[in-house]
């Protein structure tokens, strides 16, 4: 299912969330303007390499590599890769920025993308292929969306019996879950596949993101303003 839009509507405007999609398309496209060789290098510096962040972590590397904790989270692989991950953020992450205001909004992506990270290095320890994606962020934001709004309704594209795609609207609830349930269980499947040498989809970004943004969402959002009686909010605490 790929979502399309949601219900709940931001009351400010989500200037950080629209700077992210911004740098992150930005960052791509100046990718896309290297040569292969100078492409590597440069995702291989900027990216997260386990084996570099374990060695910082423990005195053994230049805490320099720490830093690409950050820096890897603006770097994306392919054209997939990059619209799939600036689709989620575009429709989950207005909303979360609404409710946590613009800084505090910043740090618990730029966290969770920092903790999706770390997590996904402890899987892939001796890995020296860097890891690269916004993915292990935006799924903090997802996290904390189900906490934020999880009777919210959501949009989606999705397959329907043999006459191809349709429109549905689904609660955010049952998206998110069963999304997390899917890295969950790929995830577990590639422990016993992970290899130090070859790289792929950081399904353990991905939990460890989403886990750390349910948990950490109550330290940064906000409560909402009063709301009218009628009609009801379905999608709030």
């Amino acid at each position: 299912m790929i979502p399309i839009s949601d219900s709940p509507r931001s009351r400010t405007i989500p200037l950080v969330n629209w700077t992210l999609i911004l740098l992150n398309v930005m960052i791509f496209l100046f990718e896309l303007s290297l040569p292969s060789r100078t492409l590597d290098r440069f995702l291989f510096t900027w990216g997260a390499v386990p084996v570099r962040i374990w060695g910082a972590l423990l005195g053994q590397a230049d805490p320099f590599w720490l830093v690409t904790l950050i820096t890897s989270q603006f770097l994306h692989g392919g054209w997939t890769h990059i619209l799939g991950n600036m689709l989620y953020l575009w429709v989950f992450g207005d909303n979360v920025e609404d409710r946590m205001g613009h800084l505090r909004y910043l740090v618990f992506y730029l966290l969770c993308g920092v903790i999706a990270g770390l997590i996904q290095t402890f899987v892939l320890f001796g890995s020296r292929v860097p890891l690269i994606g916004a993915s292990g962020a935006i799924a903090g934001v997802l996290g904390a969306y189900l906490v934020l709004f999880p009777g919210a309704r959501v949009t989606v594209l999705a397959p329907y019996f043999f006459f191809g795609l349709g429109f549905f609207e689904v609660p955010a609830a049952l998206l998110l879950v069963m999304w997390f349930l899917l890295q969950f269980i790929n995830g577990m499947a590639a422990i016993t596949t992970a290899s130090p040498s070859v790289g792929g989809i950081g399904w353990w970004a991905h939990i460890g993101g989403f886990v750390a943004g349910w948990l950490l969402v109550r330290l940064f959002a906000r409560r909402p303003p009063p709301r009218p009686a009628w009609p009801p909010d379905w999608y709030g605490w």
